[in-house]
């Protein structure tokens, strides 16, 4: 497989963090109108220099859409010398406001209770997920958590960086805290398997999978179908990177298309080898990762993960879109949990509407 190698520097989230903050402090990301002339007098294609991405998880299936978009080049092509991907876990709100990162793949609890509660300048501008992962996964043979008021009197594990998604599913449902044995977990599914725990915080295309490819039947609590249907795998930017930065994040975002076009379009087989490759690098460079990735359980991630991207309305309206419905799904949602915004406070989709009405043709993603 040819790999781009200037285009997929892997550093760790440390390193990335130090370059991404010389880059803030330094000037180098281009601003959105950053067009070269040459010596004609003709307008040359804009240079928007490097910039650095937060992803949410683990270098798995989830950004498979980003593997495509550097192995393809569409990050080359839209004008950037070098696009950082972050290795997660992580929400990418202290980072996006600390100007560390410039974009943020996050969620909308987790970006709406950073605006709600600390009126933190941040926008939504594009949504891979129509429809939220999050699940509380319990064994059908234990636990077994069907409804949100079966959560009550059972331990639950909750991730550090998903203990506001998970309040704001208790808050949605009107349980009380207090209620549920709440404990610190990891990633790892292993603290469920072994009893230690009735429920565990999840990702439908993730670790309900991994259980399940272990053996052991599971119930899912799913967030969308339980009071929380908002949008997640977010591109999250602060209000004056959008403001000063229209041009690059527009050029960002076709790329991003591009690239999870391919992730509809190409084989299965060879999306689960580019996934594996990108993970592996991802490993070697001293990311956080948990073994050898299952190329059968890759490949039903992006099966699972597929039917939360491709929706009725993104097929009309194309990949990444968060039509009118949705924004007040997602505003009710978050209200739900406590946090009263409007659309305008949350959302901003000027850059994503645009880019669909200048290029129609990107909207047909499907094969």
């Amino acid at each position: 497989m040819a790999h781009n190698h200037k285009q997929r520097t892997r550093i760790g989230v440390v390193a990335a963090a130090l370059a991404a903050s010389a880059l803030v402090l330094g000037g180098c990301a281009a601003s959105s109108d950053d067009t070269a002339s040459s010596s004609d007098g003709e307008a040359e294609a804009a240079s928007y220099g490097e910039i650095s991405v937060q992803y949410s998880w683990i270098k798995n299936e989830e950004f498979a859409g980003e593997f495509y978009a550097y192995e393809n080049g569409y990050y080359d092509e839209a004008g950037f010398e070098n696009v950082v991907g972050v290795a997660g876990p992580d929400t990418g709100v202290a980072k996006l406001l600390s100007g560390s990162v410039q974009v943020a793949l996050s969620d909308a609890a987790s970006v709406g209770a950073a605006v709600a509660e600390q009126d933190a300048p941040l926008k939504i501008i594009g949504a891979t997920f129509q429809k939220n992962p999050f699940t509380i996964l319990s064994l059908t043979e234990g636990g077994n958590i069907m409804t949100p008021d079966d959560l009550i009197g059972k331990t639950i594990g909750v991730q550090d960086s998903n203990s506001s998604v998970f309040a704001a599913l208790l808050a949605a449902n009107d349980i009380d805290p207090a209620d549920v044995n709440i404990v610190p977990v990891d990633f790892d599914p292993t603290p469920l398997i072994n009893g230690e725990v009735d429920g565990f915080m999840a990702y439908l295309t993730n670790e309900a999978i991994t259980v399940e490819f272990a053996g052991f039947p599971v119930t899912n609590l799913a967030y969308a179908e339980n009071g929380l249907p908002y949008v997640a795998e977010t591109y999250s930017v602060t209000d004056d990177y959008l403001a000063e930065n229209a041009d690059l994040l527009k050029a960002f975002l076709i790329a991003e298309i591009k690239g999870w076009t391919d992730t509809f379009n190409e084989p299965l087989d060879d999306t689960v080898s580019l996934v594996v490759d990108y993970y592996n690098e991802s490993a070697a460079a001293g990311d956080l990762t948990f073994g050898d990735l299952d190329p059968e359980k890759v490949a039903a991630g992006l099966e699972a993960q597929a039917l939360l991207i491709s929706t009725d309305e993104t097929e009309a309206n194309g990949l990444f879109t968060i039509s009118d419905d949705l924004q007040a799904q997602t505003l009710a949602s978050l209200l739900a949990s406590g946090w009263e915004l409007s659309a305008d406070q949350l959302f901003d989709t000027t850059i994503i509407d645009e880019i669909y009405a200048e290029n129609p043709d990107l909207m047909d993603y499907l094969p």
